[in-house]
């Protein structure tokens, strides 16, 4: 089999297909997520803290000087993107639940009936109950 008919198979298997859809979806959903938590969460946590804007926070290690730009620690950032990190597993993880909900269970198989002892069983079954005695 030559190098290109192997990879046409391997991708045109469904995993891949469904693979490739999941991450384009949650590139679209991840847009979604960060709008909802710059543009209408962070404002209004912004103004619960006092008009706070987390995305400047920083703790500068040095100035700027002339044309070099000032070295900071950009924590600001980090929370802004630690919100957005929660609330997108959050978001995933109740899609997923409202998923589980609306797929039906598969019916539980019924009991199989006991398969009925072999003769040598009921033969032994019937000298216990003898010896018993």
């Amino acid at each position: 089999m030559s190098f290109i008919q192997e990879f046409k198979e391997f991708a045109m298997k469904g995993n891949v297909i469904d693979m490739a859809v999941g991450v384009v979806i949650g590139g679209a959903f991840g847009k979604i997520v960060t709008s909802l938590v710059s543009d209408i969460m962070m404002p209004v946590l912004g103004l619960l803290t006092g008009g706070m804007n987390f995305t400047d926070l920083k703790i500068v290690l040095k100035e700027a000087v002339g044309q070099t730009p000032a070295v900071t620690i950009n924590y600001g950032s980090f929370i802004q993107v630690t919100v957005d990190f929660i609330i997108i597993a959050f978001c995933i993880f109740c899609a997923i639940k409202a998923i589980n909900k609306l797929k039906k269970p598969a019916p539980a198989p019924e009991p199989a009936a006991p398969a009925e002892p072999s003769e040598e069983i009921k033969l032994l079954t019937e000298i216990r109950d003898l010896l018993k005695k």
